[in-house]
């Protein structure tokens, strides 16, 4: 009589869902959608930032997602961030996607802010030296009236009212974002200051949106919604109908 075969072990709950992590992390980078390391939720990847690991087992943020190596995706958004940090999660979370210790920066937010405001800055630089970004309140406002415009972009401390005035009639397929103050967006013109930018459609006003819109996120809290720094914030969003709060600065020259 031949003897049994031993029994095999229970897969317990805790290693299927280990098993499962795995597995998610190991997806292909095809598709639109991304599995962020911490809240293990598929969005988007416009509203994801890819991660990758260097030579010496550092996490190097990847803005544009060209560098090489398997991606490794976290949630553009402040309060991801801050909840994993505040609870010790994110290392763990990267180290976990990465299948061994990591070296993670811990001021990674402000890592993160400064890169992608750096990154705004070049990219709208290409675009106004390409013929596809003006700035100044007549001629962002020209095309604006023209229908030439996939994005704006006006300066964060700029006055609410002048961004109300700026914005009246504009047609709600515009997006409209405020990444950077005045003196920023003056510098990629040439200027003291720029409040108002208008930003044709194209690859480069895609790529612009995507960018602003993931700082913004970075710069938001769950509990309220607000800002870390200069990002559009939910009164900021409601001067595009008229209404809304902002820092005050005289944007009639921008």
């Amino acid at each position: 009589m031949s003897p049994s075969p031993p029994a095999r072990r229970p897969i317990t709950t805790e290693a299927a869902a280990q098993a499962n992590d795995e597995t998610a992390d190991d997806e292909a980078e095809t598709g639109p959608l991304r599995r962020c390391v911490v809240t293990r939720e598929r969005m988007p990847k416009e509203r994801m930032i890819r991660f990758v690991v260097g030579p010496d087992r550092a996490v190097v943020a990847d803005l544009a997602a060209t560098l090489p190596g398997r991606g490794i995706w976290l949630s553009a958004r402040g309060d991801v961030l801050e909840t994993a940090r505040a609870q010790g999660g994110l290392g763990r979370a990267f180290a976990r996607a990465a299948r061994g210790p990591v070296a993670v920066p811990p001021d990674l937010s402000a890592v993160l802010e400064a890169a992608l405001v750096r990154r705004i800055g070049e990219l709208l630089g290409l675009a106004r030296r390409a013929g596809q970004a003006v700035a100044g309140f007549d001629k962002a406002r020209e095309w604006l009236r023209t229908g030439q415009v996939r994005l704006i972009l006006q300066a964060s401390d700029g006055s609410a009212a002048e961004r109300v005035r700026f914005l009246s009639g504009a047609r709600a397929s515009v997006t409209v974002l405020d990444p950077l103050p005045a003196a920023a967006l003056g510098r990629v013109f040439g200027r003291d200051h720029v409040v108002h930018v208008a930003i044709a459609p194209g690859r480069l006003g895609e790529k612009i949106a995507i960018e602003a819109t993931r700082l913004d996120g970075l710069r938001r809290t769950a509990a309220h919604g607000e800002t870390g720094g200069n990002g559009l914030n939910d009164d900021r969003r409601a001067s595009r109908t008229g209404s809304g709060d902002g820092h005050k600065m005289d944007g009639t020259s921008g």
